[in-house]
């Protein structure tokens, strides 16, 4: 009895414990979830993105005046080609070599060499800010003469000039072309995929000589926008006078904000503060068409005045067919004469007309192209007529 009491005890014991756990742990809601932002909520972020712009750091907008790259370029051989290299019709190809080996005591005549696996080639690279001689950057090889595949070619070591100063060389470039792509050809067919005479080779340039970068111009710093804007530059300003005072900073021009340095302050601590900044950048209305692939983009605060646009193609197909009239019988004497016959249809679709409101944003054109149905082809020529017409109030980029 005195057992069943005990076990009885600690069961209540340990319902108990139980309990008071439970009600220690905050209680986990059924089946919530993240509240869907609405439709008013994602058109209310929308202009006020338009409004205000986009909130970006200012490293990512603007550089340092002083921090830029360099263009390298030269020109070189590549060896090792299998009979795709340049032919007698590019005979400075020969020329390259014959210099080539002459810097290795032997001559040879260039008239009377017939290769064709070797190619001339034009070697670029971008020169980072900064680069210190040891360091490596991307090549970039393109073939000047006649060669049909710079496929398991090898650059030989070519020095890279920058545009001012041809005397001294910044990369030495050399190494195996990656092309990325292949040429066969075999009994009067070929496939290709990619281009062949074009190739790179990663880490193939070796800096050999450093490029001077100057900071600090006359105790100034001066920021750079890359896309010029006057609201732009402005909103830098501020945003430095706010949270650097100490710099000074001035809009200059709609692409140059200016910043005194202070006393003693080392401009690298000083960039580094600065471009960590977030501004917000405003949005111009430009829209960019692109024929040669239809595409269409079109920016923010892009704006439609009232307008209507109709859209209907008419589709007329001309076919001609020649038929061959014969006698009945191969003793009548006639004779076999050749007709053709031509036949004119036209298909016309129904005009769909849509109604731009005034004031339409980009969300209403994608509405009115969208209940449409246009191809690129039509979007593009309908931003281009209503351009012409003066309701597109947006600069037009072609490209």
């Amino acid at each position: 009895m005195a057992m069943r009491k005990w076990m009885i005890g600690l069961a209540l014991l340990s319902a108990a414990l139980c309990l008071a756990q439970t009600q220690q742990q905050p209680a986990k809601a059924v089946g919530a979830s993240p509240r869907k932002e609405s439709e008013r909520e994602r058109m209310q972020r929308i202009a006020d993105a338009e409004r205000d712009g986009i909130e970006v750091r200012i490293k990512d907008v603007a550089r340092f005046r002083g921090v830029r790259p360099n263009q390298l370029r030269g020109f070189g051989l590549v060896i090792g080609l299998e009979g795709t290299g340049d032919t007698k019709k590019t005979p400075f190809t020969q020329q390259l070599l014959a210099n080539a080996l002459r810097d290795f005591g032997t001559a040879v005549d260039p008239t009377q060499m017939n290769l064709k696996n070797i190619a001339a080639v034009a070697v670029t690279c971008e020169l980072p800010p900064f680069a210190s001689p040891g360091n490596t950057v991307d090549v970039t090889v393109q073939s000047i003469g006649d060669a049909k595949s710079l496929q398991g070619g090898y650059l030989l070591q070519t020095p890279l000039y920058g545009a001012a100063d041809r005397t001294k060389a910044y990369v030495v470039a050399q190494g195996p072309i990656s092309i990325g792509g292949f040429n066969v050809t075999a009994g009067g067919n070929s496939v290709q995929k990619n281009r062949v005479n074009v190739g790179r080779i990663p880490g193939g340039g070796i800096v050999e000589a450093a490029v001077p970068t100057q900071l600090v111009f006359g105790g100034s710093l001066y920021l750079e926008i890359d896309d010029a804007d006057f609201t732009t530059a402005r909103r830098i300003a501020e945003r430095l006078a706010e949270a650097k005072p100490e710099y000074q900073p001035v809009a200059l021009t709609g692409g140059t904000v200016q910043l005194r340095m202070p006393e003693g302050r080392n401009p690298v601590d000083a960039i580094a503060e600065i471009e960590g900044l977030t501004v917000k950048v405003d949005i111009p209305a430009v829209v960019v068409i692109n024929e040669r692939t239809g595409t269409v983009v079109v920016g923010g605060n892009v704006r439609v005045g009232p307008a209507v646009v109709a859209k209907g193609s008419l589709q007329v197909r001309i076919q001609e067919q020649t038929m061959v009239s014969q006698p009945d019988t191969p003793l009548a004497g006639g004779t076999t004469v050749v007709t053709s016959q031509t036949s004119v249809t036209a298909d016309e679709d129904k005009t769909q007309v849509a109604v731009v409101a005034p004031n339409a944003t980009v969300a209403d054109l994608a509405r009115i192209f969208q209940e449409l149905r246009l191809s690129a082809q039509d979007i593009i020529a309908i931003l281009q007529d209503l351009k012409a017409q003066g309701a597109l109030k947006a600069r037009i980029k072609v490209q």
